[in-house]
C-alpha cells in the first residue's frame, strides 16, 4: 500500500479509513509540522518517500509543474461522505504501479 503525508487541512476521518484499508498515512500534525508552507509539505514528503495527499488542488498542481520528482501527489475534491472519498482515493493509488512523480486528481462523482 501506500506512503501518505496528509496536508494540514485533510479530513481526519479520511486520513483514518486509509489506514484501515493499509495505507501508511502520516498527517503534518503527527510529524510536528503544522504551519508549514505548501513547497515545505512538498519537501518533507519527498525527503520521507511519501506522497502528499491534498484538498489544496491549485497549489499543488502549480508544485507538481514546478518540481515534478516527488513520490506523489494526491489532490482531491471536497467530498461531506468520507468514506466515499476515502474509496475513492483507495482505488485511485490502487490502480498505480507506482505514485512517483505522479499527480493523482480524485474528483467528486457528478449527480
Amino acid at each position: 500500500m501506500a506512503k501518505i503525508y496528509a496536508d494540514e487541512q485533510f479530513p481526519l476521518p479520511v486520513v483514518e479509513l486509509l489506514r484501515t484499508l493499509g495505507h501508511d498515512v502520516l498527517t503534518v500534525q503527527e510529524a510536528g509540522n503544522a504551519g508549514d508552507s505548501d513547497p515545505e509539505v512538498l519537501g518533507f514528503a519527498v525527503s520521507n518517500e511519501r506522497a502528499v495527499l491534498t484538498q489544496n488542488r491549485g497549489d499543488f498542481i502549480r508544485l507538481h509543474i514546478r518540481q515534478p520528482d516527488h513520490a506523489g501527489i494526491i489532490v482531491c475534491t471536497e467530498d461531506q461522505n468520507v468514506e466515499r472519498l476515502a474509496t475513492r482515493i483507495n482505488e485511485a493509488i490502487s490502480a498505480q504501479e507506482t505514485l512517483k512523480s505522479r499527480l493523482i486528481r480524485v474528483n467528486r462523482p457528478q449527480r
